[in-house]
């Protein structure tokens, strides 16, 4: 019921939601009649709680705007703000302005009076004047110190805005003009007095990486040292290890099986064998770390690896979900090394169909680790000074993989194009270029059998009936895909009226090779929910597959430690017993499931961010250069570009788009020149220049490299916007 209550309070949350009777709204979100009884529970729910309101005609709303709003503050330079509320309404976020803040700050929770401010397009208008700071957002912040003639301060760093903090003795820390510094909040803003704060780690000079990578950790409270009880564990079971007297483990250290990692890996939790049956079928090895093996249920590893939740990768450092003596020593599957594994089988036919499953404890011994570059150059015919048994294994790898790619295909699972790129590093940790990401073929082998793995194992735990950490991606709403069909005919495409999985399949083929590829692929991205873990049995939209969980990288992430351990139950003949404390109530998993949601959503965030930093300090050197880049945002504020190079965001302000008024037009989804009718749409190819860099803030503004109108023109009349073109498909 908690899913199908977030997914109506998303839909009515949309900008271009209209109320509507309940059975509308239900099929908009792809309910069917069997699921209509649970929408009408959870639609009772919403409104007995008072999420919900029922207008004159029984149409599903958002309740009106309040008198009083809680919301979160997001400031702006300007002065001014918004609250977004933490209850959904009808009328959106609420504009603050610059004298009614009450001195809040980016990310404080607020309560504010709500106040009428006339029509709009048929629609009442509300402000807010903040009354109360509920809870601030945070009383820790990372930035560069400056001075201004006798004035010390600090420009907070990240996205947001966050005004300068005033600092009033820096000397006492012993920190210089343009160090890197994290400052705690002695004195929060008042109406016309700035934050003041004292300095309680100087981090190091600006600029340099060490720096920066330390400033990032700061800001999102990442974890590094390990408690003294974990490294004690750690040590424990690394001394006591012994693979030669394993009881209760098969013994495969004698087959032939490989690992396939980037060249940089030292953590290698996935081996794969193959081999034909009797009946001519393969017999498909997924081989993974058996970490559960080491950390027992509530050990001080157990509850830290909880907390952690996952490994962060950020560029050039990892934060390790578990100390490295394990992570990088006795768990990694490392070459001519006995490991202990937790091992699926998975018989198929020449197709690729699956027959049947079978898993088990085993030892392995790593017959070779490859990198994915020397696995796609031995696929290519380049074998030399590679064992014959490990080429042979590797050329059935990828005829099954083939087979099981296909199969997936047919079934529905989405594949995007998007192409990601390698960041290139000097010696000093600087980015001095970037390059296009390896996506040869031994990628897709090493994805399809973790897929196979997982979906596996998942399947097995749900003919159990236990509740387990799935990993759930639902299927895009109605809403959505409305804005996605609009989207592909604004690039020349033809919409089909429902886009289900297989329409997207031909979306997504129909896009190949025109210059609307990229931009209809990262669409197609942004038009869905991000997967996440909870033990609701929802399936994954994108992999098309009913039973779906995390089983194949134990080192790293919890959610698969969870499934490993269920997994044990299974092998060990105990997984239909009652009381098992391997099986944790749904209402445990489904906190646990939010938290490592969390943790996984802000290692991608700090790693995306560090990528930004370094990429713009690179860029803040090149002014005046040029990028290719495709439009990704409009705004009436703005034009946002993605730089297909660096994958980074730029904005490019109205006024530089050339000699005329420009405005957006949602409906057109497009900014368009009021006298010239030129327009800007998303999608559209765009050669761009620097224009200037903001490091703190995180931005990068830019200019077209040509101006879209050279003047203005003679006859001022306003003008329609332009009708693009259509595209041939290909």
């Amino acid at each position: 019921m908690e899913l199908l209550k977030r997914q109506i309070l998303t839909a009515l949350s949309r900008r271009d939601y209209s109320p509507q009777p309940a059975r509308r709204l239900a099929e908009s979100l792809g309910l069917g009649g069997q699921d209509y009884p649970a929408f009408q529970k959870a639609l009772e729910s919403l409104r007995q709680d008072g999420q919900i309101a029922l207008d004159a005609k029984k149409n599903v709303t958002l309740p009106p705007m309040g008198n009083r709003v809680i919301g979160t503050f997001r400031a702006n330079a300007r002065g001014f703000g918004f609250i977004v509320p933490l209850e959904p309404n009808a009328y959106g976020d609420l504009y603050v302005a610059p004298t009614d803040t009450a001195g809040a700050m980016s990310n404080d929770i607020v309560a504010a009076r709500a106040v009428k401010k006339g029509m709009r397009d048929g629609q009442r208008r509300y402000s807010g004047v903040i009354l109360d700071i509920v809870e601030r957002g945070g009383s820790r912040f990372v930035g560069t110190l400056q001075r201004n003639a006798e004035t010390w301060y600090v420009e907070p760093e990240g996205r947001g805005y966050f005004a300068p903090i005033l600092v009033d003795d820096a000397a006492a820390s012993g920190a210089r003009e343009n160090d890197k510094v994290v400052l705690e909040i002695v004195s929060y803003p008042r109406r016309n007095e700035p934050a003041t704060g004292a300095i309680v780690e100087v981090i190091g000079k600006a600029g340099q990486y060490d720096s920066e990578l330390q400033s990032i950790i700061a800001q999102y409270d990442l974890p590094t040292a390990f408690p003294e009880s974990c490294l004690e564990q750690a040590r424990r079971v690394t001394q006591d290890y012994d693979p030669d007297a394993a009881r209760n483990r098969a013994d495969l250290t004698e087959e032939v099986i490989i690992t396939i990692d980037p060249p940089d890996a030292k953590d290698f939790d996935d081996a794969i064998s193959l081999r034909k049956d009797r009946e001519g079928h393969w017999q498909l090895g997924v081989h993974i770390a058996d970490v559960s093996g080491f950390i027992p249920m509530d050990s001080p590893l157990d509850i830290e690896a909880r907390k952690r939740g996952n490994s962060v990768y950020l560029p050039l450092k990892v934060l390790p979900m578990l100390p490295e003596v394990l992570s990088n020593g006795i768990c990694s599957l490392q070459p001519q090394q006995k490991r202990f594994v937790k091992s699926a089988y998975i018989v198929y036919d020449a197709e690729g169909n699956v027959l049947g499953t079978e898993f088990d404890n085993s030892v392995i011994r790593s017959a070779a680790r490859l990198t994915y570059e020397e696995a796609d150059r031995i696929l290519k015919g380049h074998a030399a000074g590679f064992p014959g048994p490990v080429v042979a294994l590797l050329k059935d790898m990828e005829t099954l993989a083939r087979a099981i790619e296909r199969r997936r295909q047919k079934q529905g699972m989405l594949h995007l194009d998007l192409p990601e790129t390698e960041l290139v590093f000097d010696k000093a940790g600087r980015v001095v270029d970037a390059e296009p990401a390896d996506t040869s073929y031994p990628h897709t082998i090493i994805e399809m059998f973790m897929v196979e793995a997982n979906e596996a194992v998942a399947a097995l735990l749900d003919r159990f009936g236990v509740p387990f950490m799935r990993r759930i991606h639902p299927a895009p709403d109605a809403f959505t895909t409305k804005n996605l069909a609009r989207f592909v005919k604004l690039c020349g495409l033809k919409a089909p009226r429902h886009l289900d999985r297989a329409a997207i399949q031909d979306l997504l083929e129909a896009a190949r090779g025109t210059p609307a590829e990229y931009a209809v692929n990262r669409h197609v991205l942004r038009s869905m929910q991000r997967a996440e873990y909870s033990p609701l049995h929802i399936g994954h939209f994108a992999l098309a597959s009913k039973h779906y969980c995390h089983f194949t990288s134990p080192i790293r992430r919890y959610a698969d430690l969870t499934v490993h351990r269920l997994l044990d139950c299974y092998i060990e003949g105990r997984l239909n017993k009652i009381g098992l404390e391997e099986v944790l109530p749904e209402g445990d998993l489904i906190e646990i499931g939010k938290h490592i949601t969390f943790t996984e959503q802000q290692a991608d965030d700090a790693e995306n961010e560090l990528k930004t930093v370094l990429i713009l300090q690179m860029l803040s050197k090149r002014i005046g250069d040029e990028l290719n880049c495709v439009v990704s945002g409009l705004t009436n504020f703005g034009v946002f570009v993605q730089c297909t190079k660096f994958g980074i965001e730029g904005m490019i302000e109205p006024g530089d788009l050339g000699m005329d008024e420009w405005k957006y037009d949602q409906r057109a989804q497009a900014v368009v020149g009021r006298w010239s009718g030129q327009s800007v749409h998303l999608g559209q190819p765009m050669k761009v220049r620097i224009a200037a860099v903001n490091l703190p803030s995180r931005q990068l503004f830019l200019t077209p490299a040509e101006p879209l109108v050279a003047s203005r023109p003679k006859r001022l009349k306003p003008q329609k916007p332009r009708a693009k073109s259509k595209r041939r498909k290909r």
